[in-house]
């Protein structure tokens, strides 16, 4: 799995590319932690690039947004596709967690 972090505005993008499975997932913990301790506290993830996800990949996710949570941040999820939004659907992670079409509108949020 690969990460690309970009700034905009307030907004801390991070582009994750890959798989994220048993095996990755807790790189994608590490990366949220790493921009907690940075002082991110807004950050907008771009699953563009992700090809796959496993439920371990869901349990990182929701990690994340609870940690964000508690430090008064937020996380907002964009531009899903194939199995990637297959799989926030079924799971319902679309409606626990804010996700959106394109990465422009969750940039757009409040």
């Amino acid at each position: 799995m690969d990460f690309t972090q970009t700034k905009d505005g307030p907004f801390l993008v991070l582009q994750v590319s890959g798989r994220m499975d048993t095996i990755t997932a807790p790189e994608f913990e590490a990366q949220c932690a790493a921009c907690l301790d940075a002082g991110e506290k807004r950050l907008v993830v771009d699953l563009s690039g992700l090809d796959y996800i496993s439920s371990a990949g869901l349990r990182s996710i929701l990690s994340a947004a609870k940690k964000l949570k508690a430090q008064s941040g937020d996380i907002a999820f964009c531009a899903l596709s194939g199995i990637v939004a297959e799989v926030f659907a079924v799971s319902g992670f679309n409606k626990l967690l804010p996700v959106f079409a394109t990465r422009q509108e969750a940039l757009a949020r409040a």
